[in-house]
Order: structure tokens, then sequence, then C-alpha cells
């Protein structure tokens, strides 16, 4: 499947915001952002002048960040707004609640790896479970009370020992993580005020339903 293999820091400068894509590195003063504030391909402050963005443009940015902040590609994202609109309730509540119960999201929001890019690299060599069954499927929905833990024999694996380490050890509350374990519990999906995004949700939806 295609998938951006780029620099990952010449996405956050194009969305003029931090994405998260690099762990500890996007808090460090190594930041792209940070030293960088500015869209790729133009010189700082003497580059050219932006022009207003017209609300189309806002909408656009806004769905490009939210969807490279979880590293999927359109059709995949596209399909999950899909699915958020045919379930009861808001639909930006429904999308997002379906974007942090991915087994990605879930790993990387418990601190059990540095990034989401990490997280789908290692459930793919088979380093997680899900009740105690191996799951290779990044996209693998995470339900509550389904308990996502790192393999016994991978437990002491570097990238993971060092997540761990530098985790800040506050979960979201939807999730009960126990970093002696390396295990996170899905207790109920997440509420809006859990979730951490860049943007506006809602946006998202109104944008693909013009």
């Amino acid at each position: 499947m295609a998938r951006y293999t780029g620099p990952v820091c010449r996405l956050c400068r194009r969305e003029g915001r931090k994405l998260y894509l690099k762990g500890q590195r996007c808090t460090s003063p190594k930041c792209a952002v940070e030293k960088r504030p500015y869209p790729p391909g133009q010189l700082g402050e003497h580059g050219r002048r932006r022009r207003r963005r017209t609300d189309y443009a806002v909408q656009l940015r806004t769905k490009q960040a939210i969807r490279t902040f979880y590293g999927l590609l359109e059709g995949q994202f596209r399909r999950y707004v899909s699915q958020a609109e045919r379930m009861p309730g808001v639909p930006g509540d429904n999308l997002l609640a379906l974007l942090e119960t991915r087994l990605d999201s879930v790993v990387s929001r418990a601190g059990l790896v540095a990034s989401r890019a990490q997280a789908r690299q290692l459930i793919g060599q088979r380093h997680f479970e899900v009740n105690g069954r191996v799951v290779t499927v990044a996209s693998y929905r995470v339900r509550p009370g389904e308990v996502v833990a790192v393999r016994e024999k991978s437990r002491n694996l570097p990238p993971i020992v060092e997540a761990v380490e530098v985790a800040a050890r506050v979960a979201p509350r939807w999730l009960e993580v126990d970093y002696e374990r390396r295990t996170a519990k899905v207790v109920n999906l997440p509420a809006r005020e859990d979730v951490d995004v860049p943007g506006d949700e809602q946006v998202v939806v109104e944008f693909y339903s013009r």
C-alpha cells in the first residue's frame, strides 16, 4: 500500500503546527516547527506573502492535519468519516472515537511506543497482543474491556523500554495503563475532552459533506 516515506517534519511545517510524528523529537528544541516556523519551500519571513485562506482551504488543511496526525491514507480516512456519519450521535465525536480506538492509536496514547509510526511497525512485527492473541493489523479496533499488551518476549525491546522510560505516566482517562506489565486496557470510549487533535473534527465532517 502506498504511504508517504519522505521527511515527516515537512508535513508538520506544511500545516504550521506540531503533529507529533517523531515522538520525543517533537517536544525537544530540535523540532522543525520551532526552528523553522514557516512552510517548506519558503525562506522564513522573506518568503512569499501568504494569501488569506478561503473557507474551503481552511477545511482542507484541517482535514489534512488530522489525517496526517493519525497516519492514514485518504481512502482510509474517508471511510472512517463515512462510518462516523452512519453511527448514532455527533459525527465528529464518533470520528475521534473510531480513530482513537485503532490499535496503533491505543498503543501510542498509552505511551508504550514513541509514535504512531513506530506503533504500526512494531504491531506488524508481532510485538503486541489483544486479550492474549497476537494482532498484526494496526487498524484493529480495540473495544472497551479489551487489554492491549506487549508480548512477554518483547517487553525489553529497546524502543519499548525507551518509550516507557520517558512516558509521562499520565494516561488518558479512557485508558488504564500498567507500565510495569506493559499493558493498556480500554476502559471506555474516549470523550471529546479526552482527545487532543490538531484541528476541529467537525470541520472534517463538513468538508466531506460538501
